[in-house]
């Protein structure tokens, strides 16, 4: 069975988040770690992780939202950190696709973040989009591992973050034609691999066009395995391991 380590399942995405959790577990999708990115959300993954009892969450004030939260918001996340189904900061980071005139204001929400994971001890999902040098010189500053949620960077960029204690979260972006991060985690050990999918985000082919769910994970396992010439028993064993190191909380 494996986990979909990364996904927004709120009910603003997901009409019916009971069918959808069976149909992930017949798929072999058993275990979902359900990522907030502003207040909205990280309300509504607290609700959904104490209704289902295979659901983690992550709280986190995600880099698009940073003209929007405010020290309450913050303050929320941290009173909930002693949750035991919330087992993250994140989603957090830095986002330059739309310009880097926030930049200053991103970074700094990042690092109120991250010095709150430092002083709680608590691992991060770390958000990078065009933002590559500013994330990794962020991250040196503070003693936090986590996951690099979606990496798509370099063979020299993911060993950066490895040599940080950083996992690298692989989803269906891999699938695409065209993805050039099929040549990196060919080289990247198995040991620092996490399986996600990014729902409702992401779809990997071929069902790209359609709303993605944490079902694809199996779409993403199978091609990763065929990638690293492995089976789906060993694939599944090592990336659970990998969360279970990660995230102290999960059982």
């Amino acid at each position: 069975m494996f986990t979909d380590s990364h996904c927004h399942l709120y009910h603003e995405y997901y009409e019916d988040l009971d069918s959808l959790i069976n149909e992930s577990i017949n798929n072999k999708v058993n275990r979902f770690i359900n990522d907030g990115c502003d207040r909205k959300s990280n309300e509504e993954v607290l609700k959904l992780v104490s209704i289902y009892d295979n659901m983690y969450g992550t709280l986190g004030i995600h880099p698009e939202n940073v003209n929007d939260y405010t020290d309450a918001d913050l303050k929320f996340i941290e009173d909930n950190l002693n949750n035991p189904k919330i087992i993250a900061i994140g989603e957090i980071g830095l986002d330059y696709h739309y310009g880097k005139n926030n930049k200053l204001e991103q970074i700094k929400l990042l690092e109120l973040q991250l010095k709150m994971a430092e002083r709680y001890h608590m691992p991060v999902v770390i958000h990078s989009r065009e933002a590559t040098l500013d994330t990794l010189n962020t991250l040196k500053k503070y003693q936090v591992k986590g996951v690099i949620h979606s990496f798509s960077g370099s063979k020299e960029i993911a060993k950066e973050y490895l040599k940080l204690g950083y996992l690298l979260g692989v989803n269906g972006v891999i699938t695409f034609k065209n993805a050039n991060i099929k040549e990196v985690i060919k080289e990247i050990p198995l040991e620092s691999l996490v399986l996600e999918t990014d729902s409702p985000y992401l779809t990997p082919e071929p069902f790209r066009g359609q709303q993605n769910n944490p079902s694809h994970i199996i779409d993403i396992a199978k091609f990763v395995a065929d990638l690293k010439g492995i089976s789906l028993e060993e694939l599944s064993s090592i990336t659970n391991q990998n969360l279970k190191k990660c995230f102290s909380k999960i059982k």
